[in-house]
């Protein structure tokens, strides 16, 4: 069972805090995937803290997820064009402004960087510091 629950900090812009509990995988990332595109795109959210505290794993599938809703906000932003955003990535010169993760435990935080997501999502051991981050 995937649990999904949402809430507005203010810090120098609105920032929406989701904070997921239990399992992210093959049998429940589409609720995952339901709630992110709801959130950006009939809401209107541009700034995304995820915490994954109560996560105790997360799939390819979740991954992909993260990876959607990177590239969703950043088209939304268009900070940087593609060949400039891949040189910046490259040389560990570009985080997003727009989402970032919060509490991974270790097994989750091994994934993350394995997967390259380290490189352009910052992640946080605290919440204050994260939605002050933004």
């Amino acid at each position: 069972m995937l649990d999904i629950k949402t809430d507005t900090h203010h810090a120098r812009v609105p920032v929406t805090v989701m904070t997921i509990a239990g399992d992210i995988d093959s049998s429940n990332f589409h609720i995952f995937q339901a709630s992110t595109d709801d959130l950006i795109k009939q809401q209107g959210v541009r700034h995304l803290l995820i915490d994954f505290r109560d996560v105790p794993h997360i799939s390819s599938a979740g991954l992909r997820v993260i990876h959607n809703v990177f590239n969703l906000l950043r088209s939304l932003h268009k900070d940087a064009n593609d060949d400039e955003l891949r040189k910046q990535m490259s040389m560990g010169l570009y985080k997003s402004p727009y989402i970032k993760v919060l509490h991974l435990n270790e097994k989750i935080r091994e994934v993350f960087n394995l997967a390259g997501f380290e490189t352009y999502i910052e992640v946080f051991d605290d919440l204050e510091s994260a939605v002050n981050s933004f």
